[in-house]
């Protein structure tokens, strides 16, 4: 099993990966080290699970994926080169091939734009500035289509207007607009109802089939991992304690840690034992 996961990663090129990344908040006695020392390889078109218990470090991590916050030590590099985002316009290129859903579809809009002006940004963040207005319109409805959202009866709405699933959902229009090569999905699943859920993963393998892009699932859901992933990490007070293919971490699990994650999913046919909440 190993051996066929080293030989797929072969013919795929790394196009993330970490080297010694450790993140540190506080000082002294009250100094917290939320991110300790991981080391990342994530491959092109590979759909990749980090899965940890609240406070395992797991949105840190992604936090420095996607440059929002500083590491204290260690290095992120992007298809093969050290990332610079010194300055705002290295960032917002950067920020053109990495982007992110996140758990909160309530908070993840700004309240005063629009859902036009939320697609245009998109649209314009690509280059097509200069597009005829009747080609932009065409783009966002075939952004909406894929998500089984219809354009015509979102124009000049606001998102707040919309459910959580309906908000999710117009998110991964987003990513179909933006075309990143990674996208980075923080519980994207996790407040929306178990319908919407199944429809959200569906879509975000489908547009991850189509273009190619990795995916990496940041979520304390191992059932969810286990689904979705090419590639699992287990994450424990800021390490990565066990990594793998699904079914090797999954059906077999070598850590005790990731063992009692797996013990601690309920199963229907089974009298749940409370004793260890």
């Amino acid at each position: 099993m190993e051996n066929e996961i080293v030989k797929t990663n072969l013919e795929k090129k790394i196009c993330l990966s970490t080297k010694g990344l450790t993140r540190v908040f506080g000082f002294g006695a009250r100094k917290n080290v939320a991110v300790d020392n991981v080391n990342l390889d994530l491959y092109e078109g590979e759909v990749v699970s980090i899965v940890g218990e609240s406070g395992s470090g797991k949105t840190t991590l992604a936090k420095m994926l996607l440059g929002l916050i500083n590491p204290t030590e260690g290095e992120i590099y992007f298809q093969g080169k050290k990332r610079d985002i010194s300055s705002q316009k290295k960032k917002k290129e950067y920020w053109k091939n990495i982007q992110a859903i996140f758990q909160d579809p309530f908070s993840s809009y700004n309240i005063f734009n629009k859902i036009d002006a939320v697609l245009l940004d998109c649209i314009r963040m690509r280059g097509g500035r200069r597009l005829p207005h009747a080609k932009k319109v065409e783009m966002m409805a075939e952004a909406c289509s894929f998500v089984n959202l219809k354009f015509e009866e979102l124009t000049n709405k606001y998102p707040f207007e919309l459910s959580g699933g309906q908000m999710q959902r117009l998110m991964i229009a987003r990513i179909f607009l933006l075309k990143p090569k990674i996208l980075l999905a923080d519980e994207p699943t996790s407040m929306i109802d178990a319908c919407s859920r199944a429809t959200i993963l569906d879509m975000l393998m489908q547009l991850r089939n189509e273009i190619g892009m990795t995916v990496i699932f940041i979520t304390h859901d191992i059932g969810l991992a286990y689904y979705v992933s090419d590639t699992v990490y287990i994450m424990e007070h800021g390490k990565i304690v066990e990594r793998g293919s699904a079914d090797q971490v999954i059906l077999h699990p070598q850590q005790p840690y990731t063992q009692r994650l797996i013990s601690d999913v309920p199963k229907i046919y089974e009298e749940w034992d409370l004793s260890t909440v």
